[in-house]
């Protein structure tokens, strides 16, 4: 990774700034964005229907390659919609799309490329209309969904359940397992002696949280000068 030039303000400027974007573009388009949430690039999470709420802490992160797309598409009145918990990591290039129900709850972390559905979008015989039939998706709490797996209709995956890269989730998952594969299958137990520590545990007590990062910026950045950063952007070392 290429060093971070940067002094201290202007990056918290860009935060400031990434802060502001968010409230004033990307939250009115949701039904709920909680508090405290760190969303890098905001401008690449596209946002499209409603109802769509997401918790406190959330971690949002997009890129302009790999951009967060959050879609509820249906004719219906009244839907569920996509119900995202709090302290959830939602990673670049991440699709979730509801006809009727998604909920992710709290501690989720979603990696790169996946993609949630509770609908296939096309009836299979009359494929000119969606399926009238309802489906819904539940991931519970702490559910840990890996790089480009696909969680389809009608799956809901037990609290703490780790999802491998890849998989193709058609039917439910336990709770406390790890599953892989197309379809998805139990390949191993979670051990049970050992403590699962979630994002919530974590990093609930924001104000040391804050400080944390804020001491680890600073000492990062120190010695960073706008001068240097200018340089850098006009002469570029090379890696």
């Amino acid at each position: 990774m290429d060093r971070d030039y940067r002094p201290y303000y202007l990056k918290k400027a860009w935060y400031r700034f990434q802060n502001f974007y968010t409230r004033h573009w990307l939250a009115p388009q949701l039904s709920h964005l909680g508090d405290h949430g760190f969303i890098i690039k905001p401008w690449h999470t596209e946002v499209f229907g409603k109802p769509i709420s997401i918790g406190d802490h959330i971690s949002l992160i997009a890129s302009p390659d790999k951009k967060i797309r959050l879609t509820v598409w249906t004719d219906a009145e009244r839907v569920d919609g996509i119900r995202i918990g709090s302290h959830v990591l939602i990673s670049p290039g991440v699709r979730i799309s509801a006809a009727n129900s998604i909920t992710i709850k709290d501690s989720c972390m979603i990696a790169s490329h996946a993609y949630i559905t509770d609908s296939d979008w096309h009836g299979i015989y009359d494929r000119s209309l969606p399926p009238a039939v309802k489906s819904r998706v539940v991931l519970e709490e702490n559910v840990w969904i890996g790089d480009s797996a696909i969680v389809c209709k009608g799956v809901t995956i037990g609290e703490n359940s780790i999802i491998g890269a890849g998989s193709v989730v058609t039917h439910d998952i336990p709770p406390n397992v790890i599953a892989a594969g197309n379809p998805a299958k139990v390949i191993k137990p979670l051990d049970p002696g050992r403590e699962i520590i979630t994002r919530k545990q974590r990093f609930s007590d924001t104000e040391k949280m804050t400080r944390v990062l804020e001491d680890s910026e600073k000492a990062f950045l120190a010695g960073n000068t706008l001068a240097g950063w200018l340089r850098h952007i006009i002469f570029p070392k090379k890696v």
